[in-house]
């Protein structure tokens, strides 16, 4: 009896360390990916990222893993800072935000990306804007001496515009003055880019 007592505790501790141990493995998949895709993401002052760019992050993620993605090296380096849908037209839009030290990069693979997102977003425009700082005229009370031509208001803007029509070119600006004051301005692109989907 004695004996039969101290084999028992043997029998079931495998049972026990099983039950302990599997629920581990099953959720060690799920995490590597989620927080991988949570490294695409970079918010201010560690501010908790919204469903929706959580959603592009993991879409960004599962192209830079894609075994026949061919953007994916460049990608390793790019990150998002924010996301956001608009409504232009009775369509919806994506309009993506990036640290202005990834614009490069992103530039670089702009066409393609735009294409491999709308893919996965149901077709809505998706659109890339770097992240500029605009100074304004009392920029001296911050301790600069000269404020640069690319922090002002009219050159962030024009950059921006630029960034949304990308990675076509701006071919021509007209800018319209109604009568009552109003101002409208036409953006022509580069008519060579007409056929093309991005």
């Amino acid at each position: 009896l004695a004996q039969a007592s101290r084999q028992e505790p043997r029998r079931c501790a495998p049972a026990h360390h099983r039950s302990q141990s599997e629920p581990s493995r099953a959720g060690a998949g799920r995490r590597p990916t989620m927080f991988n895709a949570r490294k695409k993401i970079l918010k201010e002052k560690g501010a908790a990222p919204s469903e929706l760019e959580e959603e592009v992050a993991k879409a960004l993620f599962d192209i830079e893993v894609s075994p026949s993605s061919d953007i994916k090296a460049d990608l390793r380096d790019v990150y998002i800072s924010s996301a956001q849908e608009l409504e232009v037209k009775n369509r919806l839009a994506l309009v993506v935000h990036v640290p202005f030290r990834v614009w490069k990069t992103v530039r670089k693979i702009q066409g393609r990306l735009i294409r491999e997102l709308e893919k996965k977003f149901n077709k809505k425009h998706v659109v890339f804007v770097a992240n500029r700082t605009i100074l304004d005229k009392n920029f001296r009370r911050k301790g600069l001496q000269v404020r640069p031509r690319s922090r002002t208001l009219t050159s962030v803007h024009e950059s921006m515009l630029e960034d949304v029509v990308g990675p076509t070119e701006i071919f021509g600006k007209r800018t319209r003055i109604g009568v009552d004051g109003s101002k409208m301005m036409k953006v022509l692109l580069d008519p060579k880019d007409k056929d093309k989907e991005n």
